[in-house]
């Protein structure tokens, strides 16, 4: 049994969803490089993209975690994101507004590297975010990006 497993409606999280959280939460860690060019790949400072989103090799489309949270308090979802860190109950998002939030291209991105329709992964990050964000900040925190990129290495295989 995954760690997320129960984090997801449904129960398992499907790869494709890996796929499309690790290109939002930990960059490159899931799009198809191996172990040792991620971590040879990694480096301190974000580099832009030609599409107008912020990456870095691991840190996300967004810059990680922190990035995703930031993104949404500044397209007005600021509470139901803190609700997914806090320890009480997770505040849903409807799939429009997680895809304003996070903009077209980055749902293009990941669309891409999960190969998943665009609504596809808008309606499964939308479901799916609640549940993984609450399980990878138990303590109401968030948490290093390198933590959050071993925990998600462990999928990738």
């Amino acid at each position: 049994m995954g760690l997320f497993d129960n984090a997801v409606p449904g129960g398992n999280v499907a790869k494709p969803l890996m796929i499309a959280l690790g290109a939002l939460l930990v960059g490159k860690m899931l799009s198809g490089k191996s172990a040792d060019q991620t971590d040879q790949a990694q480096s301190p400072a974000p580099a832009p993209s030609p599409s107008g989103t912020t990456t870095s090799a691991d840190g996300g489309l967004l810059g990680g975690l922190g990035g995703l949270l930031d993104r949404l308090k500044d397209a007005g979802h600021g509470n139901t994101a803190d609700s997914w860190v806090g320890t009480g109950q997770n505040r849903p998002i409807q799939a429009n507004d997680l895809g304003n939030a996070l903009g077209p291209q980055v749902i293009r991105e990941i669309a891409q590297r999960a190969g998943m329709s665009e609504q596809d992964v808008v309606k499964q990050l939308s479901a799916a975010l609640p549940g993984i964000v609450d399980k990878l900040t138990p303590n109401g925190q968030v948490p290093p990006q390198n933590q959050l990129a071993s925990i998600f290495s462990k999928f990738a295989n």
